[in-house]
């Protein structure tokens, strides 16, 4: 990730949920006007999908800006769970998407009805497509600027929009022109098989930050090595871990010679920290230091160093 100052990513994520709350209006005002054209289901099915675009895009965008308050009295932490809380409504009403049209689909499997006016539903879907893959590319730029869970959970549905989008192309067009509404409706079927796995991506994404999943095996072994490139600094125990919004909270014990003065131990663990920060520019750290090795006192029986437990997340 990019080391940005709050501000730059701040922007990056206002602007973003700007432009994907107006993509969702677009995408509403071409589709319900290709639905009142051609009567498709795939069309229909995708309607519904940009309708719950724009409440999930909604909740996006009112998320990122409450998460991105400072610390307060009641949340000394920050608000960078709210992201994830986003997320959740997002993967809510992808499911809701995805019975919705299922249902639709299934029905229209039984009882087939005619596609008309193809050419718009064709045209109107290749713009939607277009506009979408847009989109993406811009969310995609601010999540490696930020590392937002909300936009990422955003940019989810809209990747899986695109596919969808695909199926709805070919269904349209095998209605219209091959006379057969029944690959219609089950393209929109699909389309609500993949909604419904997407949602899963994004409801675990989502759990995972609210319930204090730890980091990543390999980000918890970079924090060791980064710690522990400083020879004063012998060991490293209790890591904890977790993520909230674009903040890595890491806390840990590390063992440091017991002869070191208070001052000394000081500058060891901010220049830990900096090492750090390089890595995660916006990570709360907090480094409580154990006094380890043999007392400097003679006569004093030495100290026995116990091996460090294992980091743990």
């Amino acid at each position: 990730m990019t080391a940005s100052s709050p501000e730059d990513v701040h922007a990056a994520t206002r602007g973003v949920t700007r432009l994907s709350v107006a993509v969702a209006v677009i995408l509403i005002v071409l589709k319900a006007f290709a639905l009142g054209a051609s009567g498709s289901v795939s069309i229909l099915a995708s309607l519904g999908d940009s309708a719950l675009d724009l409440i999930a895009s909604l909740a996006t965008f009112f998320a990122v800006r409450w998460a991105a308050a400072p610390p307060d009295d009641d949340h000394r932490f920050g608000h960078g769970k709210g992201e994830a809380m986003a997320a959740l409504v997002q993967a809510g009403l992808i499911f809701a998407s995805a019975v919705f049209i299922g249902w639709e689909a299934i029905q229209r499997l039984f009882d087939p009805r005619p596609v008309s006016a193809g050419w718009t539903g064709i045209v109107v879907t290749l713009v939607a497509m277009a506009l979408t893959g847009w989109l993406v590319w811009r969310q995609s730029r601010a999540i490696r600027l930020s590392g937002s869970t909300a936009v990422a959970a955003d940019r989810a549905h809209y990747v899986s929009d695109l596919a969808a989008n695909l199926v709805v192309l070919i269904g349209v067009a095998s209605g219209a022109y091959l006379a057969a509404p029944g690959l219609d409706a089950a393209a929109g079927l699909v389309v609500a098989v993949w909604l419904f796995w997407g949602a899963i991506g994004v409801l675990k994404g989502a759990a995972d930050e609210l319930l204090d999943r730890a980091a990543s095996d390999s980000d918890r072994a970079t924090i060791t090595t980064a710690v522990l490139s400083d020879p004063r600094i012998s060991g490293l125990h209790r890591l904890r871990t977790r993520q909230s919004g674009p903040v890595m909270t890491i806390q840990m014990h590390v063992d440091m010679a017991p002869t070191l003065t208070l001052a000394e131990a000081h500058d060891i663990l901010e220049a830990a920290e900096g090492r750090l920060l390089a890595l995660w520019p916006r990570a709360d750290i907090l480094i409580h230091p154990d006094p380890r090795g043999p007392l400097p006192v003679e006569g004093t029986k030495k100290a026995v160093d116990t091996p460090s437990p294992g980091a743990d997340g």
